[in-house]
C-alpha cells in the first residue's frame, strides 16, 4: 500500500519518439562523417558528388519527411510506418555514394521492427522482418545487375542487426506475456484461496450454530414436560440461530458453489472466526509491529450476521497488514461506520511515510491481498475501492449490505 512510482522514461516515450530520434540521429552521424571537424585534416568519409548539391539535400529532406511520417504512423499502423522508413532509408542513401543502405540510415528501421516483434502479433511481426530484409537485399540485387559496386559486407551487417533487434523484440513480447499470465494465474489462486477461506469460516459458523441447535434441542427435551416456558424459550433460540445461518448460507451460496475444497475433513477442531470485536486486539498487535493504528467507530454499533462480521474484520485485517508490509508509514486509521442502517462502511487511511527516516516495509506476502478483499466483498454484493490518496499514502474502503432487521448491540 505504497505510491505508484513513476514510470520509467524508455516506457513513457513512445516508439514512435524511439523511432524519429533514431532517425535524426543516424542522419547527424552520416553528415558528420562527411565534413571535416575540428582536429582532422580530412573527413572520414569522402562525400558524394550530389550530396552537398540542391538535389542531394532535396533527397535527404524527402527522406526525413517520410521517416518522421512513419515515426507518427507507428502506434496507429505500424507496417505503413515500416514501410515509411524503409523508402526514407533507401531515398536517403541515394545522396550519400555508397554502396549499400548504411547502418546509420536504417536505426529508425531497426526501432520500428523491435516495436512489432514486441507489440504485435507473430504473424504481422514476421512479414515486417521479411520486408525489412528484403529490402536490404533487393538494393543489394539492383546495384549488381546495374553493374555498380555492391557493398555486400554492409549489406549482411545491417540484416543481421535487423535480426538481432527483431529477436530481443520477440524475447520481450515472450517475457511480458509469461509475467502478464504468471500475474493472471496468481490472482485467480487468491481468488480461489480467499474463497477457499470464506468457505472455512462459513463452515465454523455453521458448526457452532448447529452446536448451539443441539445444545438447546436437548434442554428443550429435558424440560417441556415440568417447565414449558424455558422449552419456548429454547426453541426461539434454534429458531433464531437456524435463521441466522441460513441467511448468510444463502447470501454466500450462489458464489461458492463452484468452490471445493477436497481433503479438509478430520482436521483440527474448528474455531469460530473472528469479528469486529477483534478490531482493539488488532490494532495492539500491529502496534507491536511499528504501526500504530487508529481505530475510530461512527454510530451505535449493531449485531452484525457472522458472515458479514467475519469478512469486515478480514478486510480490515488484510488491509492493515498491507500498510505494515508494503509501507513506510507509521501509523493508519481504521473507520467503522455504522450509521447507515442498510451498509457498513470500511476505511483504512494510510497517510503515506512522514518526511526523514522511513520505516524499513516488512517482507513477504504474496502481494494479492486487494485481489483476495476485493473477492470477499463482491461475494456480498458490496463495493470495494483501493488506490493512492490525492494528499499522498493509500486509502482502502469497502461499503458491505447488512441485511434489515439486525439492531442496535
Amino acid at each position: 500500500m505504497s505510491e505508484t512510482a513513476q514510470a520509467p522514461l524508455r516506457t513513457r516515450v513512445t516508439p514512435g519518439w524511439w523511432a524519429a530520434l533514431a532517425w535524426l540521429a543516424g542522419l547527424l552521424f552520416t553528415v558528420l562523417l562527411r565534413v571535416r571537424l575540428p582536429g582532422q585534416q580530412e573527413a572520414d568519409v569522402l562525400a558524394g558528388v550530389v550530396f552537398l548539391r540542391w538535389d542531394g539535400l532535396t533527397m535527404l529532406g524527402l527522406a526525413t519527411a517520410l521517416a518522421l511520417r512513419g515515426s507518427a504512423l507507428l502506434e496507429r499502423r505500424p507496417t505503413a510506418a515500416l514501410g515509411h522508413l524503409l523508402a526514407a532509408a533507401v531515398l536517403g542513401s541515394t545522396p550519400l555514394g555508397v554502396t549499400a543502405i548504411p547502418l546509420a540510415q536504417y536505426l529508425a528501421v531497426d526501432v520500428a521492427l523491435y516495436a512489432l516483434a514486441d507489440r504485435r502479433p507473430a504473424k504481422e511481426s514476421e512479414r515486417a522482418l521479411v520486408l525489412a530484409v528484403g529490402t536490404v537485399l533487393g538494393h543489394l540485387a539492383v546495384r549488381a545487375l546495374a553493374g555498380w559496386t555492391a557493398g555486400t559486407t554492409t549489406a549482411l551487417a545491417v540484416v543481421a542487426t535487423a535480426a538481432a533487434v527483431w529477436l530481443l523484440g520477440r524475447s520481450a513480447r515472450q517475457n511480458r506475456l509469461h509475467a502478464e499470465e504468471t500475474r493472471t494465474r496468481a490472482a485467480g489462486q487468491a481468488v480461489t484461496a480467499e474463497r477457499l477461506r470464506i468457505a472455512r469460516e462459513m463452515h465454523d459458523t455453521v458448526a457452532h450454530s448447529i452446536g448451539i441447535v443441539a445444545l438447546q434441542a436437548g434442554a428443550a427435551r429435558l424440560v417441556i414436560d415440568k417447565r414449558p416456558e424455558l422449552a419456548r424459550a429454547a426453541l426461539d433460540e434454534i429458531e433464531a440461530a437456524s435463521r441466522e445461518t441460513l441467511a448468510g448460507l444463502r447470501r454466500m451460496l450462489g458464489a461458492l458453489r463452484g468452490a471445493d475444497a477436497p481433503g479438509t475433513a478430520g482436521g483440527p477442531a474448528p474455531t469460530e472466526p473472528p469479528g469486529l470485536a477483534a478490531l482493539d486486539r488488532l490494532a495492539e498487535t500491529t502496534g507491536a509491529a511499528g504501526v500504530r493504528v487508529t481505530v475510530r467507530r461512527v454510530g451505535a454499533p449493531r449485531r452484525l450476521p457472522p458472515d458479514i462480521d467475519h469478512s469486515a474484520f478480514r478486510v480490515l485485517q488484510e488491509s492493515v497488514t498491507n500498510v505494515v508490509r508494503h509501507s513506510g508509514a507509521d501509523r493508519c486509521t481504521v473507520t467503522v461506520d455504522h450509521r447507515d442502517p442498510g451498509v457498513l462502511a470500511l476505511t483504512v487511511d494510510n497517510p503515506g511515510a512522514a518526511p526523514g527516516p522511513r520505516r524499513a516495509p516488512a517482507t513477504g506476502g504474496s502481494g494479492y491481498g486487494l485481489v483476495g478483499m476485493r473477492e470477499r466483498v463482491g461475494l456480498l454484493h458490496g463495493e470495494f475501492t483501493a488506490g493512492p490518496r490525492p494528499d499522498g499514502g493509500f486509502r482502502v474502503t469497502a461499503h458491505l449490505p447488512v441485511p434489515p432487521g439486525d439492531d442496535p448491540a
